[in-house]
C-alpha cells in the first residue's frame, strides 16, 4: 500500500472535507479525489460518505483511520530522523594490528568525544582481509597498510610510516623472520625484500605481540620489519640496529566510494 495515499486519507478525514484536505496538502481537489478512489480500490471498501458539508468516515474508514495515523506518523518520524542524522548510529571499523597498537585508542577516544551516542564495532585483521570486508560492505571504514589503488575505494586520510628492518645491535641474528602474521602487509613486503636479495631459506616465527617481537630481536632470536612508531612506542630505538627501507606502506583510512560515511569530513581531519 502506498503510504502517500494514507497521508491523503488522513488529511481528508481530519478535515472532514476533500477541499480542505487538498488545501492542507497543497494538492488540487481532483488529485485528492483521485487518490482517495485509488485507496478505496486497493482496500476494497468505501472510506467516506459524501454529505452536504463535506465527507464523513464510513465504518470501514473508521477502522482504517488509527492504522493510517500510526503509519503516516512513523514514516514522518523516520524521514525527520534521517534528515537530521549527522553520523551513523553504528560504525563498523576495520584495522590492522599495527594500527591498533599505534592509533586505535586515540581514534576511539576522539570519536566518542565528538559523537556521544555513536557505537563502534571493531574488526582486527590483515590488509587483504580488511579490503575484502570493506568491498563486501561488512565494514564502513578500515585502516590498512599500503594504498589499495582500487577503483571502488576512496582514501579519507593517510598516515606516513617510516619502515625499518630491525636486527640485534651487537650480535648476528639467525636467518629467522619474526612476524605477527604471515599474510600481513609488513611480512609480505619483508619476505619479498629478502628474496630479492637471494635469501630464500629463512625461517619464520610468528609472535602475535609487537613488544615480544622487539624483545626477541634484541636478544638475537631473529630479525623483523616494523614501523618506527611501534619501535618508539616500546622504547627500542636505542636497543636495536635499524635499517630504514623506502616503501609504500603508509597507513590509509579508507571507505567505499559508493558508501562514504556521514562523518567523512571529521575522518579526513582526524589527527591521530
Amino acid at each position: 500500500m502506498d503510504s502517500n495515499l494514507l497521508k491523503v486519507f488522513v488529511a481528508v478525514a481530519n478535515n472532514n472535507s476533500i477541499s480542505l484536505g487538498a488545501k492542507e496538502l497543497n494538492f488540487t481537489q481532483s488529485n485528492v479525489t483521485l487518490r482517495i478512489k485509488q485507496l478505496e480500490k486497493n482496500i476494497g471498501y468505501s472510506l467516506f460518505h459524501r454529505i452536504p458539508k463535506g465527507v464523513k468516515l464510513t465504518h470501514e474508514g473508521e477502522k482504517l483511520y488509527p492504522y493510517a495515523i500510526d503509519i503516516v506518523k512513523k514514516i514522518e518520524d523516520a524521514i525527520l530522523h534521517m534528515k537530521n542524522m549527522n553520523h551513523k548510529e553504528i560504525l563498523n571499523v576495520g584495522s590492522t594490528q599495527s594500527n591498533v597498537t599505534i592509533r586505535l585508542l586515540t581514534f576511539l577516544t576522539q570519536t566518542y568525544n565528538q559523537f556521544k551516542d555513536i557505537k563502534i564495532e571493531l574488526t582486527i585483521n590483515t590488509t587483504p582481509n580488511l579490503l575484502n570486508d570493506l568491498l563486501s560492505y561488512k565494514t564502513d571504514i578500515a585502516f590498512i597498510s599500503g594504498n589499495p589503488k582500487h577503483k571502488d575505494i576512496e582514501v579519507l586520510r593517510s598516515y606516513e610510516e617510516d619502515m625499518y628492518i630491525i636486527e640485534p645491535k651487537n650480535k648476528k641474528a639467525p636467518n629467522n623472520v619474526l612476524a605477527d602474521r604471515v599474510c600481513c602487509a609488513y611480512f609480505t613486503f619483508h619476505s619479498n625484500y629478502l628474496k630479492e636479495q637471494d635469501n630464500t631459506d629463512f625461517k619464520i616465527t610468528i609472535l602475535e605481540n609487537y613488544e615480544v617481537i622487539l624483545g626477541c630481536v634484541k636478544e638475537g632470536i631473529g630479525i623483523s620489519f616494523l614501523p618506527q612508531s611501534i619501535i618508539y612506542k616500546y622504547n627500542y630505538q636505542d636497543e636495536l640496529k635499524l635499517t630504514k627501507v623506502n616503501c609504500n606502506l603508509n597507513t590509509h583510512l579508507i571507505c567505499r566510494k559508493d558508501y562514504i560515511p556521514l562523518i567523512s569530513e571529521y575522518l579526513k581531519d582526524l589527527d591521530i
